[in-house]
Order: C-alpha cells, then structure tokens, then sequence
C-alpha cells in the first residue's frame, strides 16, 4: 500500500480528498445521485444502439472496419477513396474549389449546406505529406499527447496516484490513429489535436492548447464546441487575455467557414444533393457515437453503453480544473450528439474518444465515495479549502 492510499484510508471517508467530490456532497444528494446513476446504467443497456438507423440512408464507414479489424488496403470505403481522389488532385497541381463539388456529384454526396463538404486543410496536408510523412507526423502526434497527459495527470489533484491506469486509456483512445488506411479521415486528426490540446492547457500554459486546437478546428468544424467552452471557462476564471485567444480564434474560424461556404454555394445548382444532421436520436445517438468509434466496437453492447456512462461519471466525481472541464465537454458533446447525427455519422466520436475514457480511471473512487455519502446519518459536508476549479 502506497503513502497517498494509506492515508486515505486513516481519514474519514466524508474528510478525504478535496478532489473527491461526491465524498463531500450531503447524503439527500448523493442517494439521489444514485437512483438518477442507476437509471441510466439500466437505459444505457437497454438501448438499441442502431436505433433510427435507416437502412436506406445509412453507409457503413470505414471506422466500422477498422475497429473491427477488417480493414484492408483494397477495402476502402465511399467516404475514403473521395479523400483519396481529393488528395491525388491535389498533388497533380489542380486546386481544391475547382474541382470538389464535382468530386461530390459524381458519388451523389451532399453539396449543401456548404459544411457537407470539408473543408481543405487535411486534404493538403495529407497531399503534402505523402503517405511516410502521414506515418512520421501520426506517430509523433500520439507521442505529444501521451507526454502532455503524463503531465497534465501529475499536475491535477487526484491525477498522480491514477496517472498510469489514465495514460493507458489516453493510449487505448488515441491509439486509432496511427492506422495508416484512415490517414485521410477528419475526425481522426481532429480526435488527437484535441486531446492535445486537453493535455497542453493549465494556468499560465495556453499558448500550445490553442495552437493544437485551431489546426483541429481548421481540420473539422465539430471542434468549434471546445474552443468555445475554453474560451467561457477562462472568461469564468476572468483570465482575460486567454479568453480574448480563444474568442478570436472561434471568430477568426467562422470568418473562413463563411468563406467556405460561399465557394461551395458559387458552384451549386439546384438539383444538388442536400444533407441534414438534425435526427434527434436521443440516447442512442450519443452511445452508438462513442461505442462504434472506439474499441468498445468490440464488446456486448448491453455492457459496452453502460462503460461509456460511467466514464463520464467518473469525471463527475474527479474535481480538479481537468476534471471540471471534460465533465463540461463531454456532457456538451453528448447532448449534441443526442440532437444531431445520422446512424452513418457514429465517426463523429472519435472527436471525443481519445480522453473520455480517462473517467474510467476516476469511476471506481466516484461510486465508491457516492455510496459512503448515501449511507452517511449527517447531511452536512466537510469544510475544506480547496483550490480554485474554472
């Protein structure tokens, strides 16, 4: 037994732990958490996570492959030989506008809105590149984040003592992007710089943070959610000059997401193929998200949906500025991904799975300090001083 355990277990389970934050909550409100925690483990496993799935609109990915092991270099997908094509045009010299909305046409994919079609940053890059250097850059980009969680991890109340379960899940999370096959698709660029970005900020270290996610941004337009949490958390801890970073930065993106969307608008004709991603699938739209774009892919769905549920608790439970911020982010995401998103579209996940899972590392102390809560007599709570959280 190590010196942080050991002193945990000579205080009080209600005194330890100013990071532990349902061991501080009143009984009333820890038993309801329980019953309301209960619930949705139960609905989580009970829902069908190809609900609203249209077997005339939905397209396997190629995520779907890859998660299962059956990808391979002559299985590629509709999604993937568009990118292919994009890139191949690229490097004979031709230019990104002149050409994608045909690209589209020609597959019968959506023109408009004008966010159907990406936007050009990972297609050049990808052009740039070449097929070693996407293997070079995807390697040294799991390699930042895990060294910017080891970090991050030491420096978070709670975070040292779980910093290598944590790391392994970053890993697990992270991890699919290093499959060469996928180097084209947005979301697994954009997945990594985030949890880069994750690891990168604290106080006083931004700089980085948003560096990492303006290219993520740039590469996928979903990541436009965390670059405005961070700019509402550094408002709410009134850092001014990183909430102003930030602001601009989602101003600048918008600015050229018009742009974009303009260009396309200029090249379409009625009769093009429209797209919407407003579905309301609830629920099951947000685990079939996170479920069949992870590892999880793999497990029974009855215990894969509930998995995904208590990593969120567990960053619920983890009261540190890290803690605080994915609780925030993921919930976000989550309700977004209830409102918005067609069966086909469950890749959209991977914006999130590289660090959600790091709530798993958090979830065994979360339910544990729930239940002592629950079966405490007093409803009062411990004065601590605790450390200032956004």
């Amino acid at each position: 037994m190590n010196g942080s355990t050991a002193l945990d277990s000579a205080q009080p389970a209600r005194a330890r732990r100013a990071w532990d934050r349902f061991a501080h909550w009143p009984a009333s409100r820890a038993r309801g958490a329980l019953v309301v925690l209960v619930a949705m483990l139960v609905a989580a496993a009970l829902t069908p996570l190809d609900a609203g799935d249209d077997p005339q609109d939905a397209r396997p990915h190629p995520l779907a492959e890859l998660v299962a092991g059956d990808a391979g270099p002559d299985r590629r997908d509709d999604d993937l030989l568009l990118y292919d094509a994009v890139i191949e045009r690229l490097q004979n010299g031709e230019r990104y506008y002149d050409f994608i909305v045909e690209e589209h046409r020609k597959r019968q994919y959506a023109v408009t809105p004008g966010v159907a079609v990406r936007l050009p940053t990972l297609a050049y890059i990808d052009a740039w590149l070449g097929p070693w250097g996407q293997m070079a850059v995807s390697l040294a980009l799991l390699l930042s984040v895990l060294a910017a969680w080891w970090r991050r991890l030491a420096e978070e109340p709670g975070g040292l003592e779980r910093r290598r379960i944590a790391l392994a899940l970053v890993f697990m999370g992270t991890s699919l992007c290093l499959n060469r096959h996928y180097f084209v698709m947005h979301e697994l660029w954009a997945g990594a710089l985030l949890a880069l970005s994750f690891g990168l900020h604290g106080p006083g270290r931004w700089g980085a943070a948003l560096a990492a996610a303006a290219l993520a941004l740039f590469i996928r337009e979903l990541c436009l959610p965390f670059v405005l949490l961070m700019a509402a958390v550094a408002l709410y801890r009134r850092d001014w000059s990183q909430s102003v970073a930030w602001s601009v930065l989602a101003l600048c993106f918008l600015m050229a997401l018009s742009a974009h969307s303009s260009a396309i608008a200029a090249r379409s004709v009625e009769g093009d193929h429209h797209q919407s991603w407003l579905t309301l699938r609830g629920l099951a739209g947000f685990l079939t998200l996170v479920v069949h774009s992870s590892s999880l892919r793999v497990v029974p769905e009855f215990l894969a949906a509930p998995i995904v549920m208590l990593a969120i608790v567990g960053w619920l439970g983890w009261r540190s500025p890290a803690g605080v911020f994915g609780s925030l982010l993921y919930l976000g995401y989550g309700v977004a991904f209830m409102i918005a998103g067609r069966p086909d579209n469950f890749y959209w996940g991977v914006l999130i799975v590289p660090v959600l899972f790091v709530g798993l590392a958090f979830m065994p102390r979360a339910i544990t300090s729930l239940v002592e809560a629950a079966g405490a007599r007093s409803g009062g709570t411990t004065a601590l001083q605790e450390r200032s959280l956004p």
